[in-house]
């Protein structure tokens, strides 16, 4: 694989690791963006490369810029700048042809909003929303879900690889944010069914580990239980997405669902749930926490 020059703009949970495999595994040259700059230079420290004091400086002649930040919100001001098209935004400065890489969770209408404002300039977006969490980025196995234009995610399919283990355009612009929330909304029925089964389990007095070992074998098996449910069963929440992440992807979800008619009774209870969590203090406990609101009796 050919080496590129790109950029990383956003070194969160996610990004801090996503860049380091682009630098390590890949062998391209970084340079990243961060609003905290402490963050950078000790990315820079650990591993190599350059930080960039504005988004636009970062993506100035890069083939490929990557991000990975909160909201739609943060995504327009990284890209745009603070006023449209502003000279702090990454579009401003990138070169024609070149491809930027959204990896935020965000709505599939700012997806289409973007890829359409950086057409007329002519360059490339793509959006890539990721599943694996904290430690699929750690261990660079993400799972990539895209949307845009086939000629540019070519391009860019063999750089992701340097984080993901599977990467795929599922369709037209926004088309990678959609398949995202029908992740969400898999997990979400799955975390509330595991919690429910655990609960039931310790209620009916049956050893939690014995249960979980024989009907993980069958139908009943699913990566949460796989990986959540020992944890689950000590009390211990804090692995993986944290609840504030999980409601924030939910509104987007449900929002959506609003706009084309889908039906989704059990994400918008369990996202009610995840509202109890938030109100018990759980904000930062991981998704799985919702078995802690049953033991509770919040229920």
């Amino acid at each position: 694989m050919q080496v590129k020059n790109v950029a990383f703009i956003g070194l969160g949970v996610m990004g801090y690791h996503m860049a380091k495999h682009l630098a390590q595994k890949g062998g391209h040259t970084v340079t990243v963006y961060n609003r905290t700059s402490a963050k950078a230079e000790n990315w820079i420290k650990e591993f190599g490369g350059r930080s960039a004091s504005t988004p636009a400086e970062a993506a100035k002649d890069q083939d490929i810029v990557f991000a990975c930040v909160g909201n739609d919100d943060d995504l327009r001001s990284i890209t745009l700048g603070d006023n449209t098209l502003g000279d702090n935004g990454a579009f401003s400065a990138m070169s024609k042809g070149a491809v930027f890489v959204d990896h935020t969770t965000a709505s599939a209408s700012v997806a289409r909003e973007l890829y359409a404002k950086a057409t007329k300039l002519g360059i490339d977006f793509i959006d890539a929303p990721v599943s694996g969490g904290e430690a699929g980025a750690i261990n660079g196995t993400l799972t990539v879900m895209c949307g845009g234009d086939e000629a540019p995610y070519g391009h860019v399919e063999p750089v992701i690889a340097s984080f993901a283990k599977a990467c795929r355009l599922m369709g037209a612009p926004g088309a990678g944010q959609l398949t995202k929330m029908v992740n969400q909304i898999c997990i979400a029925g799955i975390v509330q069914g595991l919690s429910e089964a655990i609960h039931f389990a310790k209620k009916a007095e049956l050893n939690v580990e014995d249960v979980v070992s024989v009907i993980s074998k069958g139908a009943a098996q699913s990566w949460q239980m796989e990986n959540r449910h020992k944890t689950m069963n000590e009390g211990k929440f804090d692995f993986g997405f944290a609840v504030d992440w999980m409601r924030k992807d939910l509104d987007i979800v449900l929002n959506e669902a609003r706009k084309n008619g889908a039906n989704l009774p059990v994400t918008a209870l369990v996202d009610q749930f995840y509202a109890e969590i938030q109100n018990m203090g759980g904000n930062r406990w991981d998704t799985s926490s919702l078995l802690a609101r049953l033991e509770t009796g919040k229920t």
